[in-house]
């Protein structure tokens, strides 16, 4: 299987200085490579000296942001934007004027693969639609950037695995932390050995999450919108939220919760720390939404144990704030939205902010200033021009496995039932890392006016998870499998196979 691949460390100026110092170095070997690829897909490979013309899909907060971002790299040329809400296009189209450049845009996907005018795809559209853009891309003939996670279910995301394969396409994924310089080293320091046996790893995703509210009933669409479009693999169901936009993180037909929007990062991390292994053997999930009755179906509070071989991964999602009333958050060894490595000599503590080295007793070993993840896209583009999959930073496959943890917790927590604190914290005892974590989940609730004896904890069984087949095994296996793809709505189907 391929992995997640580490690049050579350079900074943000000498990268952009290697792609002139490279140019040169490239052409034969883009040449021979464009030459093996199909004639429809050579005639769309980029040159080494052409502007990289790229589309960006998905226009809200993300995706503004990678406009502004790849607009200022040498050699790359925003050609067309494409999102279902047409106001959205209008603020783009509007935003290119003013910069004098022209900007072809787009409500409908498949239309805009249809130009010959477009290299390349950044995908920054809902979850629902991640891996079929992304697929539909590849057949035609684009490069991708994808954000994360880079699928809604498992089945889709190796599929998509699968078409960047058989397609020769660059695709990487949008796992901006594999670009860190910082967080690099820092693997490379825990992995030496210097701090002995990795004893657990914990991830934490404690960011604020406030009521998304309650609906009445059905709600009007905005008329801006293509809502078909706006669905598209997902069901085609009535507005049921007050806001259409970001707040389908939280229903389960477009969202993951806050475990697949930000804890993914962390979770990327936590595997990578333990040297890219493929999704754990087994997986747990404990959690609930609690502190307040909205329209949102994903917990805002979980606890997710993943039993690596190599280290149990322990994870933990609040939306809840430190003690009702505030907005602090709460943090454990000063991380909030991070991860801490635990060993037998001290621990990491850190993030995409940088990090440390902690002996036992707390104190200050060594420093891993961040850097780097600023630079993703531009090493996107630059795997783009040499066409040599060996350089991404993020490979498809490193961003399907890191995407799939999120996805193995979620299926735990919706195949859970209501379990009194009791009866959570008696399972937890022998799962190394998750009784503590359990104590403090409670010690949170209680700070924010929930008593879980009440209002109860969603305990899910512990899957058993064939990583090789991809397929879920033993007395839950069934049910488990069950949300490893979902009823696409045609046309917006995922393929069967590559």
């Amino acid at each position: 299987m391929v992995c997640c691949l580490i690049m050579q460390t350079s900074s943000h100026a000498g990268l952009r200085a290697a792609i002139g110092r490279r140019e040169f170095l490239h052409r034969s070997a883009v040449a021979a490579g464009a030459l093996s690829l199909p004639a429809s897909i050579r005639a769309q490979a980029p040159g080494a000296n052409s502007d990289i013309r790229l589309a960006v899909l998905g226009l809200n907060s993300k995706g503004n942001a990678h406009i502004n971002d790849f607009r200022k790299l040498p050699g790359v040329r925003i050609a067309a934007v494409c999102d279902p809400d047409r106001s959205l296009l209008a603020r783009e189209r509007d935003e290119a004027k003013k910069l004098g450049q022209d900007l072809a845009v787009y409500t409908d996907l498949r239309k805009l693969y249809e130009s010959s005018d477009v290299d390349a795809v950044c995908i920054a559209t809902p979850n629902h639609w991640h891996s079929l853009a992304a697929i539909w891309a590849c057949q035609a003939g684009k490069d991708v950037y994808v954000e994360k996670p880079v699928s809604h279910n498992i089945s889709e995301g190796r599929r998509l695995v699968e078409v960047a394969a058989k397609t020769g396409r660059i695709v990487m994924a949008g796992t901006q932390n594999r670009s860190n310089e910082g967080i690099r080293a820092a693997v490379e320091y825990v992995r030496s050995g210097q701090l002995g046996k990795i004893r657990v790893v914990r991830g934490f995703c404690y960011k604020r999450r406030a009521s998304i509210g309650r609906v009445a009933g059905p709600q009007p669409v905005p008329p801006e919108i293509d809502y078909d479009l706006w669905c598209g693999p997902a069901p085609k169901g009535p507005l049921m939220r007050a806001k259409l936009h970001y707040d389908w993180h939280w229903v389960w037909e477009t969202g993951n919760g806050d475990i697949g929007n930000q804890g993914i990062h962390e979770l990327d991390l936590c595997r990578w720390f333990l040297g890219n292994v493929p999704p754990a053997p087994r997986v747990m999930c404990a959690g609930g939404r609690y502190g307040y009755d909205d329209d949102a179906t994903t917990p805002n509070t979980q606890i997710a144990f993943y039993d690596f071989a190599e280290a149990p991964v322990v994870f933990e999602v609040r939306g809840l704030p430190a003690k009702s009333g505030m907005e602090t958050m709460d943090h454990y060894r000063g991380v909030r939205v991070g991860i801490v490595v635990e060993c037998e000599k001290g621990y990491y503590a850190g993030g995409q902010g940088g990090g440390w080295i902690y002996d036992n007793d707390g104190g200050k070993v060594r420093q891993f200033p961040a850097s780097g993840t600023g630079d993703h896209g531009l090493h996107f583009i630059e795997a783009v021009r040499s066409r040599d999959t060996k350089t991404i930073t993020a490979p498809i496959e490193c961003g399907h496995f890191s995407s799939a943890l999120p996805h193995l917790a979620n299926i735990s927590y919706r195949l859970g039932a209501d379990r009194r604190p009791g009866e959570v914290r008696e399972l937890m005892q022998g799962l190394p890392g998750a009784l503590d974590a359990f104590d403090r989940f409670g010690e949170h609730a209680a700070a924010n006016g929930v008593d879980l004896s009440k209002d109860k904890v969603v305990l899910g069984p512990m899957l058993a998870f064939d990583a090789a087949k991809e397929t879920f095994t033993g007395e839950t296996g069934a049910a488990a499998n069950a949300f490893l793809s979902r009823e696409y709505r045609a046309p917006y189907v995922v393929p069967a196979k590559a």
